[in-house]
């Protein structure tokens, strides 16, 4: 490959850290299900039993919970770095269309897991999101009767978020990411942003092992770091348990879905919860095909 795509301020190895962050989050999500009891009436316990009572089980927590919140930032940032180098034309085009179906996948993983401590924060963000359902028109109820698992948030929306988390979004993710990363070696690599101006000659070529091995190496291990130094530091939230008669306020969406709650305030329901999402992610989804 070309020496001048794997600089690491072309890419910042965005993308071997958002694999390194599934890959963690994977083996802290097998090690938390051993502990975890997805019941209304046993999922706080079980949750403040791992910070207290078992070893290490806050930390394979913390990590799981730091590793979750900082894969959304990269890959958001791993988007933005494709946009600004231009590595969504010619052959990228559809890879950029299977990044944007990461990105969801992601959020959805975040999402659905936001839901299993089963605290008053978890508990009425899960129940104002889902809520936002009811605006869509003709199937907003069905939608809405669907995503909880019955009318109300309650047992058979735990057992649904629960299942969507540990194995159905996990195992999306996984295909799209071997699909996307099996794209980017078809399309030889990152896109190419040319030799440096004080180069002369033809472009120079590297062996992707070790070059590019190593360098995925020492960003995923600099990465793995930060994860376990915010672990020690910083624990994972879990608040009061899950009071439906009370809701806090004010109930504040996940922060990757602040802005999402924010149209709520500005805009008509309709053009908040369906139009203007709907229409942002189709502008993504168009924008490599566009001249």
């Amino acid at each position: 490959m070309r020496r001048s795509t794997i600089r690491y301020t072309h890419t910042f190895g965005l993308g071997g850290m958002s694999l390194v962050l599934i890959t963690v989050l994977i083996a802290t999500g097998v090690l938390l299900m051993l502990a975890y009891e997805p019941s209304p009436g046993l999922a706080y316990e079980s949750v403040r039993d791992l910070d207290t009572d078992l070893v290490f089980g806050g930390l394979v927590r913390n990590v799981h919970h730091w590793s979750a919140n900082l894969l959304v930032a990269v890959v958001l940032l791993h988007m933005l770095r494709v946009l600004f180098t231009g590595g969504f034309h010619g052959p990228r085009r559809f890879n950029w269309v299977i990044g944007l179906g990461l990105l969801l996948g992601v959020l959805a993983a975040n999402f659905t897991g936001y839901l299993l401590p089963w605290d008053q924060l978890s508990f009425w963000a899960v129940t104002i999101c889902t809520g936002m359902f009811g605006y869509v028109p003709v199937v907003g109820g069905w939608l809405q009767e669907v995503a909880r698992g019955g009318a109300e948030v309650g047992a058979n929306t735990l057992v649904l978020f629960f299942t969507f988390h540990t194995t159905l979004v996990p195992v999306a993710l996984v295909v799209l990411m071997s699909f996307h990363f099996w794209r980017v070696r078809k399309a030889k690599g990152v896109v190419d942003p040319g030799p440096p101006a004080e180069e002369s000659g033809g472009p120079e070529y590297v062996s992707t092992l070790p070059e590019l091995l190593l360098r995925e190496l020492a960003v995923g291990l600099a990465l793995i770091a930060v994860v376990l130094v915010l672990s020690v530091l910083f624990n994972a939230p879990l608040g009061e348990a899950a009071n439906p008669g009370m809701s806090p306020n004010p109930a504040k969406a996940p922060w990757y879905f602040v802005g999402f709650q924010e149209l709520q305030l500005h805009l008509h329901p309709l053009l908040g919860v369906v139009i203007v999402p709907l229409l942002a992610v189709f502008a993504m989804a168009l924008l490599p095909y566009l001249k």
